[in-house]
């Protein structure tokens, strides 16, 4: 084991049946930056996402098109990595549930449960959603046209009779209630606990995980008659059926700490410090898993975030409804450290945020054109103008305006982003951006540097200590910054003729709370780089019409 802390997050994985929107991805791109500011603290971090790659209706969307279910989802898999690499996501693992080692956790998980009298044959009969799976009655909307997924309104249901293995969810209502007593911190934010509080608290139905019939999925490991299912040459009897979707994606968590192959590695990595989620699947993650790890043996997570949806107009941001924004689109526009940025910023973390093309556009132009990127700017061309580009040093903490109100910005910055508050953390750190700008215009170096000139040694001796300290200044937030545009991080510090310590995945470095102590830099007799734009501004007509077009 590791002296350092280890910290374990996931992300959901993606249902592999189209192309990402920024929507489905937003979750990523938070977690990442949750990952970035672990590492960059010094914890042994492992950061898992990927794709759910089992359903009924992607073998049914395959044959429609003529390939085979794995040619779809290995098409739908590399639309990911493309968005995530423009993206600058970092997992230390992207798992598909098509991977070999799931296949044995997920049957592992399922022997386990039997072994344990957790699942039983029965006869299921009610409505199914092609894209979610069962489905209550009480979790449908009637409408003109029938019944109707919430989630999915455009997918025709199926009304389902089948004989498959049931979960005994029911058995773990107590239990769950009162792990919920003792680690109020469980599901996050509170409202979100609440609200699943009140689903065990109405008692809770015994659930599916298997299909009778389906192909396309991992192979149910047990008969009807308790006996195994695989064959004397290794096959597997398909009368056992598949083991349902959402029993199989859930164990994806699991198998990427390691289980069962792997179990030293697990040790370390279970339970999983955070599960990101959307608030569509608090359910299965917050009430279902839990139950199915106690059923195992095994420990439930210690934290799962529940986080909103993207809205446009009010409306869930999707790829059926057409109201979505294409991430690489956003890249494009924006550049990948500012698309993260503004997608951060402009989303609550906690809670639906509706959003637009241009409302990004705006966000991108006030905070990183004209806050930060002009700070920086206007900072490395004093030095170079006034000091022909010799980095002056900042003033000691004490005697710094600029350094008092760090030390009160940094704590509440580092608050929010443990709390997963990410775009109040963000909002924290752009107060000490805005300082900085107070200060360029409070303290005008440019009539301090023609005092100088003049040869007022007081005012050359201000100067110095001013810009030192606005350099230091953006040293400091471009490190800070630097979980959420870990692209733009090194190239702020090198304009300011600083190297920056960490690796691409923001590990190898220092323990960043050092780092971010005010003058802790000692890298002296540098110059600062010539100043390039950080953040060229943006015309809100001409970025929306290239978004639109995307």
């Amino acid at each position: 084991m590791s002296d350092r802390e280890r910290f374990y997050l996931t992300t959901a994985i993606a249902y592999a049946n189209n192309a990402p929107g920024l929507h489905t991805v937003y979750e990523v791109i938070g977690a990442d930056v949750v990952a970035r500011w672990h590492r960059m603290r010094g914890d042994e971090t492992r950061f898992l996402t990927g794709t759910d790659e089992h359903s009924v209706n992607i073998a049914q969307a395959a044959a429609t098109r003529g390939i085979t279910p794995r040619e779809f989802v290995d098409e739908k898999v590399a639309l990911y990595h493309t968005a995530e690499d423009a993206l600058l996501i970092s997992p230390d693992r992207f798992i598909r549930t098509t991977d070999p080692d799931h296949y044995l956790s997920a049957q592992e998980m399922v022997r386990r449960a039997y072994a344990n009298g957790d699942i039983y044959l029965d006869t299921y009969e009610g409505w199914y959603c092609p894209s979610e799976g069962f489905k209550a009655p009480s979790d449908l909307h009637e409408t003109a046209k029938g019944m109707q997924c919430p989630n999915h309104p455009e997918v025709p249901l199926q009304w389902l009779t089948e004989r498959n293995w049931f979960f005994r969810l029911s058995s773990y209502q107590q239990r769950l209630l009162d792990h919920y007593e003792a680690h109020p911190d469980f599901v996050q934010p509170d409202y979100r606990r609440n609200e699943m509080l009140g689903f065990i608290r109405g008692g809770l139905q015994d659930f599916s995980i298997s299909r009778a019939g389906a192909t396309w999925g991992i192979p149910f490991p047990i008969m009807p008659d308790g006996s195994s299912a695989q064959r004397a040459d290794g096959t597997w009897d398909a009368a056992a059926g598949t083991i349902y979707v959402w029993y199989d994606a859930l164990i994806n968590y699991i198998t990427g700490a390691g289980f069962p192959g792997d179990m030293d590695a697990f040790a370390k990595w279970w339970p999983a410090d955070l599960h990101i989620i959307g608030k569509d699947i608090a359910r299965f993650h917050t009430i279902f898993w839990p139950a199915m790890l106690w059923s195992a043996g095994l420990e439930a997570p210690k934290h799962v975030w529940v986080h909103g949806w993207l809205l446009t107009a009010g409306e869930r941001m999707s790829k059926s409804r057409g109201n979505f924004l294409d991430p690489t689109a956003v890249v494009g526009a924006f550049g990948a450290d500012a698309a993260r940025y503004v997608t951060l910023a402009e989303v609550a973390f906690d809670k639906d945020t509706d959003v637009s093309w241009d409302s990004f556009v705006r966000r991108y132009n006030a905070d990183l054109a004209n806050d930060f990127g002009n700070l920086v700017n206007r900072t490395v061309s004093m030095v170079n103008r006034y000091f022909a580009g010799q980095r002056p040093a900042p003033r000691a903490a004490a005697d710094s305006p600029l350094a008092e109100g760090w030390t009160s910005v940094l704590a509440k910055y580092g608050e929010k982003l443990d709390a997963y508050l990410l775009h109040d953390a963000i909002t924290a750190l752009w107060e000490f951006v805005g300082g900085a700008n107070k200060t360029v215009d409070a303290e005008q170096p440019w009539t301090l540097a023609k005092a100088a000139k003049a040869g007022d040694a007081d005012a050359e001796a201000r100067l110095k200590s001013v810009l030192g300290d606005l350099v230091e200044a953006c040293r400091l937030i471009g490190l800070a910054v630097a979980p959420f545009m870990p692209g733009a991080a090194p190239r702020i510090l090198e304009q300011l003729g600083y190297a920056y310590p960490y690796g691409a995945d923001g590990n190898d470095g220092p323990a960043l709370a050092s780092a971010l102590e005010w003058g802790s830099a000692t890298e002296a007799g540098r110059v600062v780089e010539t100043p390039t734009p950080l953040f060229p501004r943006l015309e809100t007509e001409a970025a929306a019409a290239e978004g639109a077009g995307a």
